[in-house]
């Protein structure tokens, strides 16, 4: 098996959802420090640094990932994009867990497979944990989200099997103005029209798009780090802080509560999520050795905000 290079040598990574909000930020990040960077696109590959695949139907183009160091597994369908249906939650699920499985078994039957697999998943995995804080340890939740985080993590076993070192990026809410949960949120408050989402009690467990895209590209440079991995800031505050926060950093009032009712009729049943509560914490990253740039939710938002 190909060893990985040390952390201060080019390597070369390939990356799926590439064009997403983490992922893009990852490719510019790698890019700028030197790294060789391969995009999987689901269409015929058009130039040198891009690799076809298909995930529904469990197709890579191997020949395109001779060679890499590293892959960064990132894509699946927006959780928060659209209202939950039953179609939508089968897209949710198949994005991630047919996604992987092709991953996982197209590396595997490299000559020399990558060093590393960093595959993102979700502190969906927790399902509510109510004002409990749980880290790593914790088995998973119970509903919809934790049994898709279920299936998808375990469908990178062939890359396990085959002696690659994969972890589980479990992230948390990522604080960014350009997409995500928090891209929806910065034009409601800058309006003046924020407020606590149902009676705002509930924990998020978030993260700076900087501090994400680090802990990302610490995974994938950290041998000795394998299997799940929180990827949250070490405090988790609850809605009805988020609301007070977003109202300090962009000196906005906050008066309007999302009442519970309205949620669920907006968002169908993506609401029971947003309205669960999620007290997760980063022990495995911290105790790795890895130091948060925006590690409260002040600094998180200020370095996201719209200058």
């Amino acid at each position: 098996m190909g060893a990985m290079q040390p952390s201060d040598s080019r390597k070369r990574v390939a990356v799926t959802g590439a064009s997403g909000l983490i992922g893009a930020a990852l490719v510019r990040s790698l890019r700028a420090d030197g790294h060789e960077v391969l995009r999987l696109v689901r269409r015929p590959a058009r130039t040198a640094d891009e690799v076809e695949w298909d995930p529904k139907r469990l197709y890579v183009d191997g020949a395109g990932l001779v060679g890499v160091d590293a892959v960064v597994h990132l894509a699946g369908a927006g959780v928060g994009e659209r209202r939950w249906n039953e179609a939508y939650k089968k897209e949710i699920r198949d994005s991630r867990v047919l996604g992987t499985t092709a991953i996982a078994r197209t590396l595997a039957g490299l000559a020399e497979p990558p060093e590393a697999l960093v595959c993102g998943t979700a502190l969906g995995w927790y399902g509510d944990t109510g004002s409990s804080a749980v880290d790593e340890s914790a088995p998973a939740g119970t509903g919809f989200l934790p049994s898709v985080c279920v299936e998808w993590e375990a469908a990178a076993a062939p890359a396990e099997d085959a002696g690659i070192r994969v972890t589980y990026a479990r992230t948390g809410l990522v604080v960014a103005r350009q997409g995500g949960a928090w891209g929806r949120l910065f034009p409601v408050f800058r309006a003046g029209l924020g407020g606590r989402m149902g009676d705002g009690r509930q924990y998020w467990s978030f993260i700076s798009l900087h501090d994400e895209v680090a802990a990302l590209r610490h995974l994938m440079d950290t041998p000795t780090l394998s299997g799940p991995v929180n990827l949250t800031a070490p405090e988790p505050v609850t809605n009805r802080e988020v609301t007070a926060a977003m109202g300090r950093v962009l000196r906005r009032p906050t008066p309007f509560p999302v009442p519970a009712a309205a949620l669920k009729l907006v968002l169908g049943d993506f609401a029971a999520d947003v309205l669960g509560s999620q007290r997760v914490l980063p022990r495995r990253l911290l105790s790795s050795g890895f130091s948060f740039a925006f590690p409260t939710i002040d600094a998180s938002i200020r370095a996201a905000a719209p200058r």
